[in-house]
């Protein structure tokens, strides 16, 4: 078998350029990295769209969209007027208030047809929140 050495070496090619392990370190610790920052931890959300429309007098309508890493067991909801993971149960109930969806401040009731719920303020201001 020949050795390395002796075998023709063509003209266009290049060798590769000989990197130090600390070089090497760095490179894999920077993938890891950027591998790690595009996840979220368990149990956690964030808020990945927010779109408002106030063309309509004295109303505004919010859309926001929201990507969750939920533990087993839950879902996204809303707690505190904040994308949350919260207990399945309560979805599949749809008893909405049970997530506490409101500021403190605020009380919660329930849509009559359970599609969402209304947090009101002290000042009598309404917000109604329906569930997709």
């Amino acid at each position: 078998m020949a050795s390395l050495s002796r075998l023709p070496r063509r003209k266009d090619a290049s060798r590769w350029p000989r990197m130090s392990s600390t070089f090497w370190a760095v490179v894999l610790l920077t993938a890891l990295l950027v591998l790690y920052c595009g996840q979220l931890a368990a149990g956690t959300c964030e808020i990945v769209t927010l779109d408002r429309d106030s063309s309509q007098p004295r109303r505004t309508i919010a859309r926001q969209t929201a990507r969750c890493a939920c533990k087993k067991g839950q879902i996204a909801g809303t707690t505190r007027a904040r994308p949350a993971c919260v207990d399945a149960g309560i979805v599949r109930k749809k008893q909405w208030c049970e997530m506490v969806p409101c500021l403190e401040d605020e009380g919660c009731d329930l849509l009559v047809n359970k599609s969402g719920w209304t947090c009101t303020q002290p000042g009598g201001r309404v917000k109604t929140t329906t569930a997709l």
